[in-house]
């Protein structure tokens, strides 16, 4: 297992970290899994075991329940051995402060995190999404007054737009409060928005991109092929639909290349697909979760895959994003004077 530093903080996190949306099974999460406390204490020892150090979860999975259940199975040295990891902002009950990210909401939220998750301090707290009613200042405030409480180490962002997340980092600096080190982003080949803005921001200002959904929901597994019916229990067939599929035809192109770059080094499309999104700038580690053991088992053997240059432009190629403006602009006229942080984006196109 690769371990690397967490944005510009010290802290190193494993390529691979486990999600854990599949532990409770409550409510809308049904639809994804419901493992329960002893699967959960065996799929964290399947991590553990591969040299997985980072435990991902919100306060919004299962109501509290997932977290509820890490703290449960994270017994017997365990929470010696991992990083914790998990968040709140999303809504968590009919209340007028039940949502969002107001230092009463963050910080009534944590503690309850704490309490179910059964651990003095929480290793990075990471706000879920934007709140754009509450000022930021009053967010990043709160944020750091957690910190400097000895209640959480690191703190990070989810969900936010690109200037969402220079603005924080901006208000974060012009007044001395601990600054994002990570965000964590939906990003996959199937999902190559976040290349545009989130990526070149992170390499730029130096924070770290965990990624949710990694292999898009299970459609990059392979399981899902042009014209064949839908597995059997598959999330796909309810109403969950993260991410969203916008051009159906594009994503069984990429899928058809997974099977047969996989097929012609043994292993599976998920393997693949995690290989690709591990190897691309500015991903510190790429969060997964499995229903059954056997997947979890599969995609943790994604940390020794290492992808030939050929594999990558393929994968690259057929999975590749149309140019917005202004990057379309940057390419065709200043590509001299293009950054790091630039060319994340733009090098395939010059």
């Amino acid at each position: 297992m690769e371990y690397r530093l967490l944005g510009k903080s010290g802290l190193k996190v494993s390529v691979l970290s486990l999600g854990t949306m599949t532990f409770g099974g409550v409510g809308k999460f049904s639809h994804v899994g419901s493992t329960d406390v002893n699967g959960a204490r065996r799929q964290i020892d399947i991590c553990l075991d591969a040299g997985v150090n980072l435990i991902d979860t919100a306060n919004v999975y299962s109501a509290g329940v997932s977290e509820d259940i890490i703290g449960q199975a994270l017994t017997e040295g365990r929470r010696q051995r991992v990083l914790l990891a998990t968040k709140s902002r999303m809504r968590i009950g009919p209340g007028p402060n039940d949502a969002g990210a107001s230092r009463y909401h963050i910080i009534t939220e944590c503690e309850k995190s704490l309490r179910r998750l059964r651990t003095d301090v929480i290793d990075l707290y990471q706000l879920h999404q934007w709140d754009g009613q509450t000022p930021l200042e009053e967010t990043l405030e709160a944020l750091d007054a957690l910190v400097h409480s000895g209640k959480v180490r690191y703190v990070g962002c989810s969900n936010y737009s690109g200037w969402h997340l220079m603005k924080a980092l901006a208000v974060a600096d012009s007044r001395n409060h601990t600054r994002y080190v990570s965000q964590q982003i939906n990003y996959s080949l199937q999902a190559r928005e976040a290349e545009y803005e989130l990526v070149p921001i992170a390499i730029d200002q130096g924070v770290g991109i965990l990624v949710w959904s990694p292999l898009a929901g299970g459609l990059l597994s392979g399981k899902y092929r042009r014209g064949q019916p839908h597995p059997a229990g598959s999330r796909r067939l309810t109403e969950w639909q993260e991410p969203p599929v916008r051009d159906e035809a594009k994503l069984y192109d990429v899928v058809e290349a997974l099977i047969e770059v996989g097929q012609a080094r043994g292993v599976s499309a998920a393997q693949v697909a995690l290989a690709w999104l591990l190897g691309r700038p500015g991903v510190v580690s790429a969060i997964v979760g499995a229903r059954q053991d056997e997947q979890l088992v599969d995609n943790l053997a994604a940390a020794s895959l290492v992808l030939s240059a050929e594999e990558r432009a393929r994968l690259d190629r057929v999975s590749m994003l149309p140019l917005l403006y202004p990057y379309w602009h940057q390419a065709a006229s200043v590509a001299e004077r293009l950054g790091p942080a630039d060319l994340a984006l733009l090098q395939p196109y010059l």
